[in-house]
């Protein structure tokens, strides 16, 4: 059982008090204890006893209690009316050195208050208003540290696209210069061809000539040649033309008739020098049939005079067959060659006008997005530019701010 007795003091002086019990006689004597501070003064005072003293009542004090009671009660009850007096004088003392203390704070109060107070009202006002504004200009500050942020970000990714770009576009250059260079050799061994192909047909044209003149050398003195030219002119005579034919036809077999004298002679003199000489058939006799008969029969005594000749002819006719068809196959062979060249060169013509048009259409494109790309920069560059700007006047504002509140905190 505890007793205590207790006085707290705050700023505007009042008193209070706390309820007290009383211990059970025969306990350890009080302990007091006073606590005091400045400021929110509060003074104490407390007097306890043990709590290992057991209250009235119970067991133990209704036993042994009825003892001590039974002995030495009056002397119990006169030591504990002393102790009560002096208490309460304890308490009296107390309470009179509580309104000393009291009056002493008041004093201290009064001597600290100034008395009139200053009105920071509008000074607050402004400082939260600037407060506010510092708080905003952060914000936008951040906010335009961010923008600044994602546009370094997409100008180094357009940078990165624009270097992409660039070296595809080189590569597709010495491509194509590569591929130009290809078109040129295919140009230049084309025109070669052509020119060797323009030479051969020269060729051919002169082994065609060569050949004629040969096999015209060759069938000249056994056959001759009759040339038969009509002319269709409306209102000739064909009866005219008919006798002129006439004509020149005499006059050939005449002079066929001659050389076969001439040449039978010569041959009868070699062979029979005994032979009487004259003329050969020659009169009013002769006729054209067997003028025909002699003629074909000294043919063939030619022929088997010369056969050596007919043979060496013959053979050279199937050498120039042979050549003439070889450089007609080597000349088909040529064709062939050119045309497939030729089919080739288109093919590769096409072929590579088509990847240069779509390569033109790329470096268009790329050339469009560059110009965007540049377009864009230059925008984000002016945008980075105003926002510097506005940083460096919401700087400055904030440095005048800050000045101001100073120069105040410190006036």
């Amino acid at each position: 059982m505890s007793s205590g007795y207790s006085f707290s003091q705050t700023l505007s002086g009042s008193l209070h008090g706390a309820a007290g019990g009383w211990g059970w006689p025969g306990s350890f004597p009080w302990a007091p204890s006073v606590h005091g501070g400045a400021g929110g003064v509060r003074i104490s005072l407390s007097f306890s006893s043990p709590r290992s003293c057991p209250p009235p009542g119970g067991s133990w004090g209704s036993g042994r209690g009825s003892s001590l009671l039974g002995g030495n009660g009056k002397e119990t009850m006169r030591n504990l009316n002393d102790r009560l007096a002096s208490y309460l004088d304890k308490v009296r003392a107390l309470e009179e050195a509580n309104v000393k203390l009291e009056s002493c704070i008041l004093k201290w109060h009064e001597q600290r208050d100034p008395g009139s107070k200053q009105d920071y009202s509008q000074y607050e006002e402004s400082i939260s208003r600037l407060q506010e504004q510092i708080a905003d200009g952060k914000m936008t500050n951040a906010q335009i540290i961010l923008l600044i942020d994602n546009a370094r970000m997409a100008v180094d990714d357009f940078s990165l696209k624009y270097e992409n770009e660039h070296s595809l576009k080189k590569d597709l250059e010495i491509e194509v210069e590569g591929l130009r260079k290809n078109l040129d050799d295919l140009t230049i061994i084309t025109t070669d061809l052509e020119q060797e192909v323009e030479g051969m047909r020269k060729e051919l044209i002169l082994m065609k000539k060569h050949h004629e003149q040969a096999m015209e050398e060759h069938h000249m003195p056994n056959d001759f040649k009759v040339n038969v030219k009509v002319d269709a002119t409306p209102g000739e005579d064909l009866i005219k033309v008919l006798e002129d034919m006439r004509q020149e036809y005499e006059l050939l077999i005449k002079k066929k008739h001659q050389d076969f004298d001439v040449w039978y002679k010569e041959q009868v003199e070699e062979r029979c020098p005994s032979f009487p000489k004259g003329p050969f058939l020659s009169g009013p006799q002769t006729d054209i049939p067997a003028l025909c008969l002699v003629s074909q029969s000294a043919a063939m005594a030619q022929e088997a005079a010369s056969p050596a000749t007919g043979q060496s002819g013959q053979s050279d006719i199937h050498e120039l067959k042979r050549t003439f068809q070889a450089l007609e196959i080597d000349l088909e062979t040529q064709y062939n060659k050119k045309s497939a060249l030729e089919n080739m060169l288109s093919e590769t013509q096409s072929r590579y006008s088509c990847q240069l048009q779509d390569m033109q259409e790329i470096i268009s494109h790329h050339e469009e997005e560059l110009g965007r790309l540049r377009h864009d920069l230059e925008r984000q560059n002016n945008e980075y530019k105003v926002l510097l700007g506005i940083k460096s006047h919401l700087e400055k504002e904030i440095a005048t701010y800050r000045q101001l509140l100073e120069g105040e905190s410190r006036g």
